[in-house]
């Protein structure tokens, strides 16, 4: 079994910066790509960023693209998501997920929160006004 465990959540001005981690274990496969959703009270699960096993590829959503930075350490099977200049649509709890599956160009599957099989329980964030 895939566990995932996010931390770094919390209540942040806006504007402000959150630096969220998330670590894999007890894994019985590589996870080569790991990605962030985020879900609002009321709202529907949304893609965030993806990251494949390397680092070379990277993809955020429009609403965070340029504020928001995806990276991994794959020796600690680590993912991070570095979160500036946020804003108060950002509040939201953050779900870290991975898949056994590479990270094509062109394939949309992985934007979709059920092309992941494993996911992590969550960690909110909160951006004051």
């Amino acid at each position: 079994q895939v566990r995932l465990a996010e931390s770094g959540g919390g209540l942040v001005q806006a504007g402000g910066s959150l630096r969220l981690s998330c670590v894999a274990s007890g894994r019985t496969f590589t996870t080569y790509t790991m990605a962030w959703f985020r879900q609002a009270s009321g709202k529907e699960r949304e893609f965030v960023a993806v990251i494949n096993w390397s680092g070379i590829s990277t993809y955020y959503a429009d609403s965070v693209k340029g504020r928001f930075t995806i990276s991994r350490d794959k020796s600690k099977n680590t993912v991070v998501l570095q979160m500036n200049s946020l804003k108060p649509e950002d509040t939201a709890v953050y779900y870290c997920a991975t898949a056994d599956k590479y990270l094509n160009p062109g394939d949309r599957g992985p934007y979709g929160s059920g092309w992941y099989p494993y996911w992590g329980q969550g960690t909110q964030v909160t951006v004051s006004s």
